[in-house]
């Protein structure tokens, strides 16, 4: 996973988030300013940031432009190689990701045994969808990950390790001070923190017992707090806040409950602006459909087309394992109820751009999958003597089947992970066509999120060079620095725009009007890594 991770970081270009995360978490750590993207706490900026400042970014301080702006200065305008500083910006976003592997196998293994964890960890590195944004100087993956470390913590301290509770509301605290959309597990976590405390006292409905229980959830709720606070004191100690987008006004019951919550005034008011966004009107393209809007349906069925078949049925397996063997049932809440709080959250929202936004669910369902293999031993029967006094045979029912048919499933999504190398944004399984379709049924993260924009140049240059090109882009990169000199044929008659049409998957998925017709009278001649389309006209 390290390797394909390092590989994938070093080949891509800026993706259209990392900019602005990059930008501002310079600027948060050189000038100590909050200045920049409220919309997210800082938290995973300033992990990100550690590695920018490593590659030596020349900025100059004060910038007043927009966020958008302040990444491309950073990358583009002020002399520094966009290269060498991306890689640096997500080196630490990688070691967190391999950190959370072994959070996924620790966890799997205090379940149900090192097979298990073994099982879970390699579900874990052969998720596409933690590979390409685990190698991406974002923030999903370090949030999704924070949660699950909570959560397994707390299952620690289920077990007597009280030590454990601190920690747990610590790591509760990083994914708050990462993403503002891990907030609805909030309450889920404190349930299990405060059944600790009944736990460690004897006689569950005593006073005792239920002050004990308040003690634990209040330590993990004012651990998860202080972090948060934390976060936003380390950029500012003197929390200076005068945002650079204006700050919408949220009424009603939502603009309560940000008024209520424990935190700086800047995540408060981050709050508000995610709202706002919510507010806003979207796009989403679904199996080919373009809508504007969101559907509830949209996230179960891109996680459907986006995760290795061998995946589905051992997350599918493992979740009916949990419930079911007696065993495991009281992992069962720890391991489903928080994923599935923050899948419905994710569900309910307005912006159906890619399965980033449920990038917790290949990580709590692998320690799910793994343990299917408890009901190997759960189904094996003990001896039955024969009526004829003959030696007694082992009844077995399926026993030894399970980690036959477990071991081929994690193979099936091995292999069908590592065919898509090195193209892991725009990955889908067998079943949808592999990732040269997922254009057709995806679109945003899920396929092409600007990363290609180095190996287009690469491809113009070696394939056609001296052909007069036609770009229409989404992302973040300028196409100029990689040597790319192109029109945009949308400013054109049709009948001018000869020569090489290329197109931003993306782009293509919600073109309409003249993009629309360009494309549908070109002939398609090329992609470049499944997420850019090149036609010929």
């Amino acid at each position: 996973m390290a390797a394909v991770m390092v590989w994938t970081a070093v080949r891509q270009t800026p993706t259209i988030d990392e900019p602005v995360y990059v930008g501002t978490a310079v600027v948060q750590l050189r000038e100590h300013s909050l200045r920049f993207n409220p919309e997210h706490p800082p938290l995973g900026k300033l992990v990100v940031g550690v590695g920018a400042l490593l590659a030596g970014p020349r900025l100059e301080p004060g910038f007043r432009g927009d966020q958008g702006v302040l990444g491309r200065r950073l990358l583009y305008e002020s002399g520094n190689d966009p290269w060498r500083l991306m890689l640096w910006a997500r080196l630490p976003v990688i070691a967190l990701t391999l950190l959370f592997g072994l959070v996924v196998y620790a966890f799997a293994r205090e379940l149900a045994g090192t097979g298990a964890g073994l099982v879970a960890l390699a579900l874990y590195v052969f998720s596409p969808d933690l590979v390409a944004h685990g190698s991406l100087a974002t923030l999903d993956v370090p949030a999704a990950g924070f949660v699950l470390t909570s959560v397994w913590l707390l299952w620690r301290a289920r077990h007597g390790r009280s030590w454990c509770l601190p920690l747990a509301g610590v790591a509760l605290g990083a994914a708050l001070a990462t993403k503002m959309s891990t907030l609805p597990a909030v309450p889920v976590l404190l349930v299990p923190a405060a059944r600790a405390g009944l736990r460690a006292v004897s006689g569950g409905n005593s006073r005792r017992a239920r002050a004990r229980a308040f003690a634990y959830a209040g330590v993990v709720a004012v651990a998860a707090v202080a972090v948060v606070w934390a976060a936003y004191l380390l950029v500012d100690p003197r929390l200076r806040w005068a945002p650079r987008q204006p700050v919408p006004d949220v009424a009603g019951l939502r603009g309560l409950l940000v008024q209520l919550l424990p935190f700086p005034e800047p995540y408060r008011d981050g709050m508000r602006v995610q709202f706002g966004l919510e507010d806003a009107s979207w796009q989403g393209f679904l199996f080919g459909r373009l809508y504007t809007g969101s559907r509830w349906y949209y996230m179960p069925a891109a996680l459907l087309v986006k995760t290795p078949l061998g995946a589905l049925a051992l997350w599918a397996a493992g979740t009916v394992a949990v419930v079911a063997v007696r065993r495991l049932r009281p992992a069962a809440p720890y391991l489903l109820a928080a994923p599935a709080v923050l899948l419905a959250a994710a569900m309910l929202g307005t912006r159906n751009l890619g399965t980033r936004y449920a990038l917790f669910l290949p990580m709590f369902l692998a320690v799910a999958a793994g343990c299917v293999l408890v009901t190997a031993a759960h189904r094996h029967r003990p001896a039955v003597p024969s009526a004829t006094g003959a030696r007694a045979v082992p009844v077995v029912t399926g026993a030894r089947a399970v980690p036959v048919v477990t071991g081929a499933l994690v193979a099936f999504a091995a292999v069908s992970s590592l065919r898509t190398f090195p193209f892991y944004l725009p990955y889908s399984n067998e079943a949808f066509g592999g990732p040269a379709k997922t254009r057709l049924r995806l679109h945003d993260s899920n396929v092409d999120w600007g990363q290609d924009l180095g190996r287009l140049a690469e491809r113009l240059r070696e394939h056609h060079r001296g052909e007069h090109v036609w770009l229409v882009y989404k992302g973040s990169g300028v196409p100029s620095f990689y040597g790319i000199h192109a029109s945009d044929p949308r400013k054109m008659p049709a009948r001018q725009v000869r020569g090489l049409l290329v197109v931003s998957d993306s782009a293509a998925a919600r073109a309409t009007g003249r993009l629309a017709a360009l494309i549908a009278s070109s002939r398609p001649v090329g992609d470049v890594g499944h997420s850019i389309t090149i036609y010929r006209r």
